[in-house]
């Protein structure tokens, strides 16, 4: 017999990966967000569901709010981060509810608006611009529909819709999104530092080429950004000479809407790496080691 709290479960079922898509993209880290969902389904299973003629405008407005809330509660301990912050990797794989994949042009859309580059633009903003920002640009609700999930006046939130707008476009870097050139550079980048091959390294590399690593000072990665192709090129080595990537196994997988390669030693996730290009160089390399960020990637 199907009750009625098995009916309220497969709809929240139904709409759970677009809940954990707005939490995700709103906090820039899974456990966070799986929090909020689960207290959105407490919500939702409590509620008078008979009312509701719309479940996922419901259920994406309860967790809108929510993490808003818990965003307040985050920016307000004023924790401080050791070293450089990057978002908790986030598996990605782009399907709809038919089991069908997007087109090209759906599917950049969404890799865009999970980006690494993009959700560390997104740290500086408000929880309200936050809001307002991932509703409007990676799910594409009309400005009436966000400002009812908000509680505010449809003006009120265009004009915080334009300030995040403006303040995402002035700091946003703008990189080539082709997975196949991504995987490409990648390969070729481990290839050379598993070979110790600074040279062939060095000429993948952008002059002015990037390394954040975010180790939460749990983990051995350096405590503030890297920056030239020479710093870059020998911290790689080094790190790899110290049992790096040739004293571990790698595996490829999506991570954030891009090509990433997750690092294993002993079988343990140990780092996700991931390179940003543009004009067929590496601009920016992205290493994840701390240990609490990983975790979700144990059963991959």
């Amino acid at each position: 017999m199907t009750t009625d709290t098995d009916t309220a479960a497969d709809v929240f079922e139904e709409h759970r990966p677009v809940l954990l898509g707005v939490a995700y993209r709103m906090l820039g880290r899974l456990a966070d967000a799986e929090d909020v969902v689960q207290d959105a389904w407490l919500r939702w299973s409590a509620a008078d569901r008979a009312s509701v003629r719309e479940p996922r405008g419901y259920l994406v407005r309860v967790t809108t709010r929510l993490a808003v809330d818990r965003l307040r509660q985050i920016k307000s301990r004023g924790e401080t981060y050791v070293g450089p912050w990057l978002p908790e990797p986030y598996v990605t794989h782009y399907t709809d509810h038919a089991g069908t994949e997007p087109d090209a042009a759906e599917r950049a859309v969404l890799a865009d608006s999970v980006s690494l580059a993009l959700l560390v633009v997104l740290e500086s903003l408000s929880p309200l611009e936050r809001a307002v920002f991932v509703l409007r640009e990676a799910f594409g609700y009309p400005y009436a529909e966000i400002a009812a999930m908000l509680d505010r006046g449809e003006a009120a939130v265009r004009q915080l819709a334009g300030r995040a707008r403006k303040h995402v476009e002035e700091r946003r870097p703008r990189y080539d999104v082709d997975p196949a050139r991504r995987r490409d550079l990648t390969e070729r980048f481990l290839t050379a530092a598993a070979g110790g091959d600074l040279e062939g390294l060095m000429s993948l590399l952008a002059p002015d080429v990037r390394l954040v690593g975010d180790s939460g000072g749990k983990a051995r990665a350096p405590l503030r950004v890297l920056e030239s192709a020479d710093k870059v090129g020998r911290f790689i080595l080094g790190a790899t000479r110290k049992g790096g990537v040739s004293g571990a196994s790698l595996r490829f997988l999506e991570v954030n809407g891009a090509p990433a390669v997750l690092i294993l030693s002993g079988g343990e996730p140990d780092a996700v790496f991931q390179v940003e290009v543009a004009e067929g160089l590496i601009q920016v390399v992205h290493i994840i080691r701390n240990p609490d960020k990983l975790r979700s990637l144990a059963a991959v």
